[in-house]
């Protein structure tokens, strides 16, 4: 578990290095995870891997572990919002609104960016 958190953090690093070395407009973690997304294709086609056996490996290990201490990362949202209940009740209808608002903007992007990439790889759909 602990090489598969080193190489979780060197993406990371890796990613934050390119991030602010060449600054780009994306964090430097979704760059390392973007690299690691490529990686983890490249060495797919070299040996190829089943689910089962990279879940097993130690990169999977890790990030089983991050993700079951992912709920621990929404306490202090949690806390923060308790506390400003206040700003909530005088501006949570304005609140509402943007978030309905970048949500459906959000969706017809996404939507978008489906089709186009649909259009330029040239699949099918599937029923």
């Amino acid at each position: 578990m602990i090489r598969g958190l080193f190489i979780l953090l060197a993406f990371q690093l890796v990613g934050e290095v390119a991030a602010r070395g060449l600054a780009l407009l994306a964090p430097g973690p979704v760059i390392g995870l973007a690299l690691l997304v490529v990686a983890l294709g490249l060495y797919q086609r070299w040996r190829p891997l089943d689910e089962e056996a990279l879940a097993a490996s130690d990169l999977g290990q890790a990030a089983r572990g991050l993700l079951a201490a992912l709920p621990l990362l929404f306490v202090p949202a949690g806390v923060g919002v308790v506390q400003y209940l206040g700003l909530l009740r005088e501006q949570g209808l304005a609140l509402a609104a943007a978030l309905v608002v970048s949500t459906v903007a959000t969706l017809i992007a996404t939507v978008g960016v489906f089709l186009l990439v649909k259009r330029l790889t040239g699949t099918k759909a599937e029923a």
